[in-house]
């Protein structure tokens, strides 16, 4: 269906969207709250190097197991169950870190939150993708984005002001506990607060539309369709959806047939090069990078929040443009920008280039770079270019791949960063080296996905596919 549609319930429509985004929220403000608690946290619990990597990873190992199991999970009970299963993972997390009395039971309650992000970050942008019209289907994935982006934002802001009124202001009770004795645990209980809105507003959420039709609920399917299309536009979207899934397999070994292989391939490698570029281990480890480069503990958590408002602002970029400008470029310019900023990063510590504003000035480069292309264009693809029978588990390995790598990216990043062998120069070197490789995939192997439904995209791997097959037999289709 490639003629522009039309939404004429856009209340409703944004509304839905706006609900499901809360997830990305919820993911940002989870993982850079980690930035601000890492060194109060340290002193109470005398964390060692290797337990400061395991305390900031555990959350990234539930992550892991978390988007393993959502894709699955998804497709059998649905899109909408596995988000409030999700809601209630960081509900749980927040309030059992904000309590925790030792680091076992912290770092346990940071597993779970961690579940919580890896299955929202599979599942809700999955499910925007899928209720939304083709035309406005980047945006609306790059609203997440934007929602990851303001949780981190969120988490700056929270942890400077909850710092600053533990040393001014006089507590008693309860609350003497939790901001004037140890603030890190409000730090980190605060998330009680959206985790709790989430969990509330995602039972006016319907059920994914394809999801409804793909399980054989037809009338559903189109009811909800017809809230977001016009009665006809609904009609054809039902009918192609229906289509699409004739003859196919719903294993995940399709993603191995010929077909969409290289829709695999894809897949798995854009999210996983994006995490190999750092943008976690800035968020993570922000203080620290901009310590070594002369800033004090408190100008160094303003330049913090400083980067999280550029990575805000330029993902507006993406929303404004994605839908116009297309997949392919936004990514071969932020990718490019990217690269180059790591690489002078590298050259600025090298030198010892550390006065004044240059190091923070590429920093801030590289995140508005990474914030319009990189971040949210990652997302649009994985939730775009797999078959409708097996999109949630394809999604899943696909952003199971992304937090593999954010893994190993926070457990190697402050060993890299202290290390008298290492330090912050080939840190940033390495980084540049491991991403560079996404520019050759988008090039050669992303195919422009604006203006085109799931199905459009989904046909085109199979025509992709059958021109391969005649070409190898000497004729034509």
């Amino acid at each position: 269906m490639n003629q522009k549609q039309t939404v004429p319930n856009k209340k409703y429509f944004f509304l839905i969207c706006f609900i499901a985004a809360l997830g990305g929220f919820l993911f940002g403000f989870d993982t850079a709250v980690i930035s601000g608690v890492l060194e109060f946290v340290s002193k109470d619990f005398h964390f060692s190097l290797l337990m400061e990597g395991w305390f900031v990873s555990s959350a990234l190992l539930g992550c892991i197991i978390g988007v393993a199991a959502a894709g699955k999970l998804s497709d059998r009970y649905g899109r909408k169950k596995i988000m409030i299963l999700s809601a209630s993972l960081f509900f749980i997390s927040a309030i059992g870190c904000m309590f925790a009395t030792n680091s076992s039971l912290l770092i346990s309650f940071r597993l779970i939150g961690g579940l919580g992000i890896g299955v929202a970050s599979m599942v809700c942008p999955l499910y925007i993708a899928e209720f939304s019209p083709s035309n406005f289907r980047g945006r609306m994935v790059t609203l997440y984005q934007l929602a990851i982006t303001l949780g981190i934002v969120a988490a700056y802001f929270t942890n400077a002001y909850l710092v600053r009124i533990s040393l001014t202001e006089t507590f008693g009770g309860w609350f003497h506990y939790i901001i004037t004795q140890d603030v890190w645990r409000s730090m980190i209980g605060i998330g009680v607060i959206p985790a709790f809105l989430f969990l509330v507003f995602l039972f006016v959420v319907p059920e994914s539309p394809r999801w409804l039709m793909v399980n054989g609920k037809e009338e559903e399917a189109l009811k909800y369709l017809q809230k977001i299309n016009s009665v006809e536009a609904a009609q054809q979207e039902a009918q192609e959806i229906k289509e699409s899934t004739k003859g196919e397999s719903r294993s995940i070994k399709e993603l191995f047939s010929p077909v969409y292989r290289v829709a695999f391939i894809v897949g798995l490698s854009l999210p996983f090069l994006s995490q190999l570029s750092g943008i976690n281990a800035i968020i993570y480890f922000g203080p620290s990078i901009l310590d070594k480069a002369g800033f004090s503990l408190g100008a160094a958590l303003g330049g913090q929040v400083t980067i999280g408002i550029i990575n805000v602002l330029f993902t507006f970029v993406a929303i404004f443009t994605v839908d116009k400008w297309g997949r392919k470029p936004l990514l071969i310019l932020g990718i490019s920008g990217a690269v180059v900023s790591l690489i002078v990063i590298g050259f600025l510590f090298h030198f010892n280039i550390i006065e004044g504003p240059w190091i923070l000035t590429f920093i801030l480069l590289f995140i508005a770079c990474f914030a319009f292309s990189f971040g949210p264009v990652s997302w649009i693809i994985i939730s775009e270019i797999f078959p409708n029978a097996v999109r949630g588990r394809a999604m899943s390995l696909a952003t199971l791949s992304l937090w593999i790598a954010n893994f190993f990216v926070g457990q190697l990043t402050p060993l890299m960063l202290k290390s008298e062998s290492w330090g912050p120069a080939a840190t940033f070197w390495t980084f540049a080296v491991l991403c560079a490789p996404a520019l050759w995939i988008t090039w050669k192997l992303i195919p422009e996905t604006k203006g085109k439904s799931l199905e459009d995209i989904e046909k085109y791997w199979k025509r992709k596919s059958t021109k391969k097959l005649y070409a190898v037999k000497g004729a034509g289709p």
